[in-house]
């Protein structure tokens, strides 16, 4: 479903409480609002907005890496935006088990907590230049999130206390989600590989038929099934509990697949940084 020109660079995408999809353009500076039946509205949204969460208020938050701010949009476009220090590279964010919105910081090691009035917290993180990238809640109310660089897992309690788990043979992972299973999946972008992290921190790991796939973005349905893109084969892949994995390529060469959700139809949804969406029904 084609839903922008290819220069906007779909990226980010998430189900809002509004009944549609919302989406961060990268490259344009928009947010645009996607109805299941095709209709699209787009917003301006500052330097190069990157991931989108829906949060506890009922907007959609997301980060703006390009001006190193936080951006808030309700779903009747109302915005508002938060400033970062400069240089801290805010990409992955999600909604916390507080009420609040947690993020990442890329350039300055550092995850952020974002309450819905505005007020920031920011916590430094015990590895440097561990470059945090995407960031989930897990089933222990503590944030999940990868490190990029480091090829580790971070938890971080309300708190703020930070627990860092290596992956075994490095890697570095991008996309993370909290599964069915009460575990947290991830993908590893450079090892072409999908994995699991329980909460005591056990690893498994299942690498990909492609090793060069370079999954990126990961999203888990109540089924216990987990959806992933695979960025650099053009495909989408769909890993069992058990690590069974089955692939499906898109039907767009090179469409460049990065954000994925479970929409509000029950379907998956994947921007395509290209300039279109897919949706696939599980």
């Amino acid at each position: 479903m084609s839903v922008t020109d290819g220069a906007a660079g779909p990226y980010g995408i998430s189900a809002g409480a509004d009944g549609a999809l919302w989406l961060t353009l990268v490259h344009s500076g928009e947010v645009a609002r996607l109805t299941v039946d095709g209709a699209v509205d787009r917003f301006p949204a500052g330097s190069r907005p990157s991931v989108i969460a829906a949060g506890a208020d009922d907007a959609l938050w997301f980060t703006r890496s390009g001006d190193d701010r936080i951006g808030r949009i309700t779903t009747d476009g109302e915005q508002a935006e938060f400033a970062l220090p400069s240089g801290s590279a805010p990409f992955g964010i999600c909604a916390g088990p507080d009420d609040a919105m947690w993020f990442t910081e890329m350039n300055s090691d550092r995850v952020g907590r974002i309450t819905p009035d505005g007020r920031i917290d920011r916590f430094e993180l015990p590895v440097p230049g561990g470059f945090p990238s995407m960031i989930a809640c897990g089933p222990d109310k503590a944030l999940w999130f990868t490190l990029n660089r480091a090829g580790a897992i971070g938890r971080i309690d309300l708190a703020g206390e930070t627990t860092v788990f290596p992956l075994a043979d490095s890697g570095a992972p991008v996309g993370i989600t909290c599964g069915a299973d009460d575990t947290l999946w991830f993908v590893d972008i450079a090892g072409g590989r999908v994995g699991t992290i329980a909460l005591d921190g056990a690893i498994r790991m299942f690498p990909l038929p492609d090793p060069a796939a370079k999954p990126h973005a990961i999203t888990a349905l109540p089924s216990g099934d987990c959806w992933f893109t695979e960025w650099g084969a053009n495909r989408l892949g769909r890993i069992g509990p058990d690590g069974a994995i089955a692939e499906y390529d898109l039907p767009t060469p090179a469409s460049e697949p990065h954000g994925i959700t479970v929409g509000p139809d029950g379907a998956v949804w994947a921007a395509l940084e290209t300039g279109a969406v897919a949706r696939i029904a599980p």
